[in-house]
């Protein structure tokens, strides 16, 4: 039977989602922990793939097992699991369900520091330059213009088409920090924090809002702004139809 399990963690001490030898993931720990819990192997399959650093404040996964879990799973699989994984809730789902294939919209946000500040240095990126969150905002409405994303992707990959349906994008100013809210139907690799690398440089006045119209046309990674640190991003949100979930 299949069950779909949603979880957070914190991406400091992970090297990314992916299992990778001789390095901690968070997909490695979930193994481990469910395989120990439920007493056969499991092997997760998720939402999708964070990098080194990256942070999940909502993340999805799922699996197979082939008794029934106890209502108490999730109890049992946060003490086992270590400080920086929550297990929030489990879903028994149809036996064709997908993690990642049957998702419909993704959520990140990136979180910009306005100063330096040594508890919060793992969990956003502290810009020291001023920013013009106006331009920055005018030149995300650019983004909705299109759909091929070539320009904010991470170079040789293995995806068929770099096309992404955008649903939202903007900057939002808190009192101490700056946050980027952007969603879609899928993202590429490298592909939020490149953009907002490329947004952070109209913010300086490096360079006119429209630049980020000229970037996006020209399908040239190195036309793009760097790809901001790691340690900003947290993906927040992966849909599904209710139909997946089994209405819950």
């Amino acid at each position: 039977m299949r069950y779909f399990v949603r979880l957070s963690y914190l991406g400091k001490n992970f090297h990314g989602w992916q299992i990778q030898p001789n390095a901690t993931s968070v997909q490695e720990t979930l193994n481990k922990t469910f395989s120990t819990i439920f007493n056969e192997e499991v092997n997760t399959v998720g939402a999708g793939r964070t990098d080194t650093g990256v942070h999940a404040s909502e993340m999805w996964a799922h699996f197979d097992v082939q008794n029934p879990i106890p209502e108490n799973a999730a109890h049992k699989c946060n003490r086992f699991c270590g400080p920086d994984i929550a297990i929030k809730q489990f879903i028994q789902v149809e036996d064709d369900a997908h993690a990642r294939f049957d998702a419909t919209a993704r959520s990140y946000e990136y979180h910009i520091l306005k100063e330096k500040n040594p508890f919060l240095q793992d969990l956003g990126w502290f810009c020291p330059y001023p920013l013009n969150v106006e331009k920055m905002n005018e030149a995300a409405k650019f983004l909705f213009d299109f759909e091929d994303f070539t320009s904010f992707s991470k170079s040789k990959t293995q995806t068929m088409t770099n096309n992404c349906r955008l649903i939202e994008a903007r900057w939002e100013e808190r009192e101490d920090r700056l946050v980027f809210h952007i969603s879609a139907d899928r993202f590429l690799r490298n592909m939020v924090r490149a953009i907002v690398g490329t947004l952070v440089n109209i913010g300086r006045e490096r360079q006119p809002i429209e630049s980020l119209k000229e970037i996006i046309e020209a399908k040239d990674r190195s036309l793009a702004g760097e790809s901001v640190p790691a340690h900003g991003l947290y993906l927040t949100r992966v849909v599904y139809p209710k139909e997946v979930l089994n209405g819950k």
